[in-house]
């Protein structure tokens, strides 16, 4: 059987036509007469024959074009055509280079978006992904590593920021997840992660939680001078104790003035379960004077440079901080905390009514499947007493006589 050597392709000339020198088993080099030389194997498949192409030399060298020959003798033992398999892995790498971290996690974004995805949290997302688009974008979803994730995830905790460097790995997994489920990975990188990064300290939201506080509080609501739009934000985020999405995106549309009650759909809540709030006979006063200023346009609460837009999510928190109140003391969402420990302490309401009315989800499966349905009449009396309590509160009133007598 005739063998090459390396010199002997090293010194093959050029003719005036195509020359082939064999080196065994169908590996020939192609001399052509511009002196190029080209590895190819002839062999036969399924009756006939087929020619492979292997590169040129010297990028291929004698030895790399043996292993390729011996692949493809494996493959058509095994049953297999090489042309065949060498098309559908160059199809795979191009699909592999095309799909990038990038260009699949904003496919993933838009799927959320389709699905009626908050558009906070949208934001939220987008601005983690911004932060990891620099170091793995650009790469191949299916051969980006665990260490290069690391790496991203690690770049942020270097700021100090450990809770959003946690969020980070927690989007990057979904996106690996989602690019799994559309066959253009096989694996989930940051998955691999889990308990590698610094778990940050707990920081509970500042809320006022205790009677005084809160009536100092109402009083302090009352005495606000800046806009009248959001001094009515701030009274109702008292009264209604929604979260600060909730009531900024509040819209006309969800007010039912006869049921006198809130219906907000499920694709602006967190839990994206649709929610209703109870609205007590202060929240429908205060609701009636909102619409005189802003009832001819879409929002309740209405941005002051666009009505087409809603209230800034910082609004509240601002005007808060012009009152005097630190954010150490109290935040928009303090509110809930203020009105679910000072409901909860005066034990006239199922504790489950009144998470319910926090449009919190019970993690336990069972509990949250046999729960008493949605406790909606408790709660519509729950909210008149939440209202009644922060006027008496904000009036000053030592001796509180309850307007409900205790529940059982």
């Amino acid at each position: 059987m005739n063998r090459l050597f390396a010199t002997t392709v090293t010194n093959a000339k050029p003719r005036d036509r195509d020359y082939k020198l064999t080196d065994g088993d169908g590996l020939v080099l192609l001399v052509r007469p511009n002196g190029s030389k080209l590895w190819r194997m002839n062999y036969k498949y399924h009756g006939r024959y087929r020619t492979l192409a292997f590169g040129a030399w010297p990028a291929v060298s004698l030895a790399d074009a043996r292993a390729k020959r011996d692949e493809a003798r494996r493959q058509i033992a095994a049953g297999l055509d090489p042309s065949h398999e060498k098309k559908l892995e160059q199809a795979r790498a191009a699909i592999s280079e095309d799909n990038s971290f990038k260009r699949i996690a904003e496919e993933w974004v838009e799927k959320n978006k389709r699905e009626d995805m908050a558009d906070i949290t949208l934001a939220k997302i987008r601005w983690l992904l911004d932060k990891a688009y620099p170091r793995i974008g650009n790469r191949a979803v299916s051969k980006i590593t665990a260490q290069e994730v690391l790496l991203v995830l690690r770049s942020v905790e270097a700021t100090g920021r450990y809770e959003s460097a946690r969020r980070m790995r927690s989007v990057l997994s979904r996106v690996f997840r989602y690019a799994i489920a559309t066959a253009r990975a096989e694996r989930d990188p940051a998955g691999d992660l889990r308990g590698a990064l610094t778990v940050p300290k707990v920081k509970h939201l500042a809320a006022i939680t205790t009677e005084k506080e809160a009536g100092e509080l109402m009083r302090a609501i009352e005495g606000y001078s800046g806009h009248a739009i959001t001094l009515f934000a701030l009274r109702l985020s008292a009264h209604l104790f929604v979260r600060p999405g909730e009531l900024r995106q509040a819209e006309w549309n969800e007010f039912d003035a006869e049921r006198l009650v809130w219906d907000i759909p499920e694709h602006k809540m967190k839990m994206r379960r649709p929610h209703r709030v109870p609205l007590s006979r202060q929240v429908v006063r205060l609701f009636e004077e909102l619409y005189e200023l802003t009832g001819t346009g879409r929002y309740c609460f209405p941005s002051l440079r666009s009505t087409r837009r809603p209230m800034s999510e910082n609004t509240v928190n601002a005007a808060l901080r012009a009152l005097g109140f630190g954010k150490e003391q109290m935040t928009a969402h303090g509110f809930r905390a203020m009105a679910a420990t000072l409901l909860n302490e005066s034990g006239k309401f199922n504790p489950d009514a009144i998470e319910r009315q926090l449009a919190h989800m019970e993690n336990n499966g069972v509990r949250r499947a046999y729960t008493r349905g949605e406790y909606w009449e408790e709660r519509v009396r729950m909210m008149q007493f939440w209202s009644d309590y922060l006027d008496r509160q904000r009036d000053g009133a030592k001796v509180l006589k309850p307007l409900f007598g205790r529940q059982r």
